[in-house]
């Protein structure tokens, strides 16, 4: 099964977001937490992280490219119980257990998204404020193949 992770090629998400997400976490789109927004509430960080934030699933920060990779159901068990007691603690729910299929709908759909592609390819989103709520669109930049000329050493008898 494949889920995404966390990946940063500079510090920039340090500076943009108010809680970057740690880098290899898995992440999940998270754009349930932006559906009672408003465009008052698009100002600094918070815009940056509805724009085009990532939600990471340990420490809830956000970040903005994650990478496919493949994964062990156990990861896949443990960010399921992480999302259903965040959903417990920040939002509400009355219980784990009741959060736990919400949770376990919000990952589906990650691996759904992730299913389709190859490892290390590389995924961003993109929010906007819509009529009906809040729209996402996804990016996908493939993984970059080096030919083996450029990887290998070549050893000749000469």
């Amino acid at each position: 099964m494949k889920l995404a992770r966390a990946i940063h090629f500079d510090d920039s998400d340090r500076n943009v977001f108010h809680s970057p997400a740690r880098t290899g976490e898995l992440c999940i789109s998270g754009g349930f937490e932006f559906s009672n927004w408003s465009e008052n509430d698009l100002e600094g960080k918070s815009r940056q992280a509805f724009s085009n934030g990532w939600l990471g699933l340990e420490t809830f920060g956000r970040v903005t490219f994650v990478a496919v990779t493949q994964i062990e159901p156990g990861e896949r068990e443990a960010a399921e119980q992480a999302l259903a007691q965040h959903f417990v603690d920040l939002y509400g729910a009355p219980s784990v257990e009741a959060a736990l299929s919400v949770a376990q709908e919000e990952i589906d759909q990650m691996v759904d998204l992730c299913d389709e592609h190859d490892a290390n390819t590389l995924l961003t989103v993109a929010r906007e404020l819509a009529e009906g709520g809040v729209r996402e669109a996804y990016r996908v930049i493939e993984p970059q193949e080096a030919e083996l000329d450029l990887l290998a050493v070549h050893v000749t008898d000469n």
